[in-house]
């Protein structure tokens, strides 16, 4: 086996290594309450896990399915469907979590193109459905007879109009490109060392991602893997501290990490055994680190941005990976 390169950082630990992982896991075959449940990662089919879980114990749903394509995720495989049996999937899944979610849920649905047509016809039969967040995924393969797909979407709905969202807690900080004063003074902009900044209200179209890569200690062998800060904004703006958080379709851990990082609590179920190994580890380094890649000082900070990662060490004395 090839070995990695030293500044390499991708977890793929294989299952005969991970076994101590694996046993940090639980499944779950009959009723069981929160407490069995809170802070674990699930191991199992998540339709029948979900049958067996205590109704009415989720604060925030974030769910990522697999998007109507064909993919291996490491021996299992998901196979693309009509659009009709596309959505009836897409049904079935969310009948069966809608029980677990209290009256003033939260709800997020990540797909790509095709499935976030039928995703967002679907969510707005069960619920308020609030937004459509388009994100930048600046990877990608490009594309000889069409457009390059650089975007995904996150669909944001809730069970009524009484729901948590949190936005000081999802400010952008980024530079005032022509500072307008009041008076001779900054008018909602402040003057710093390393530059000019503003704290800026978030839209629907999120330009400061970096999908994981190599050297990014986040970084798994997932083929789909979600960015902890693109799961963090939805933490931060949909939850509050100590609330729960539920993942039906965990892949690599993204969500129960982050969650743990913001002082959620989280319940995540994967059936891929390798998948549940890797999340794990993710937990065990969270211990260690629970910085998130571009979010410092209660802001996000624009992408790649090296005047804020000087920024951000000076005044808060934190390193994270912008």
């Amino acid at each position: 086996m090839k070995e990695k390169a030293t500044r390499n950082k991708t977890i793929d630990i294989s299952l005969e290594d991970g076994k101590e992982y694996l046993e940090r896991c639980i499944a779950v075959e009959h009723s069981v309450t929160v407490s069995d449940i809170c802070n674990q990662v699930i191991v199992g089919d998540t339709m029948k896990v979900m049958e067996h879980l205590p109704h009415r114990f989720v604060n925030l749903l974030i769910v990522d399915p697999p998007y109507n394509l064909d993919k291996d995720y490491h021996g299992k495989k998901f196979n693309a469907k009509s659009r009709e049996a596309y959505r009836e999937y897409t049904i079935t899944w969310l009948e069966t979590v809608l029980p677990l979610l209290i009256e003033n849920a939260s709800i997020y649905v990540c797909c790509d193109l095709k499935s976030s047509l039928v995703s967002g016809e679907v969510l707005y039969n069960y619920f308020h459905v609030q937004n459509r967040i388009t994100w930048q995924r600046e990877k990608g393969r490009g594309a000889k007879s069409n457009w390059k797909n650089g975007m995904e979407d996150v669909w944001f709905a809730t069970m009524g109009n009484e729901y948590t969202f949190n936005l000081d807690a999802v400010k952008i900080r980024k530079k005032v490109i022509a500072p307008y004063r009041v008076e001779g003074k900054p008018k909602d902009w402040e003057i710093t060392e390393n530059g000019n900044f503003r704290n800026t209200c978030p839209s629907n179209f999120w330009d400061d991602i970096s999908i994981p890569y190599w050297s990014m200690p986040e970084n798994t062998a997932h083929p789909t893997q979600k960015p902890e800060k693109l799961i963090a904004k939805l933490i931060l703006a949909s939850s509050n501290e100590g609330d729960v958080i539920f993942d039906p379709f965990a892949g690599s851990g993204t969500t129960a990490v982050t969650a743990k990082k913001l002082k959620r609590n989280f319940v995540v179920i994967e059936q891929n055994e390798l998948y549940c190994v890797w999340a794990q580890k993710r937990l065990e380094m969270a211990e260690e680190d629970s910085s998130i890649q571009g979010y410092c000082g209660g802001v996000f900070w624009e992408r790649n941005s090296l005047v804020a990662q000087k920024q951000c060490k000076e005044t808060f004395g934190e390193e994270n990976n912008l």
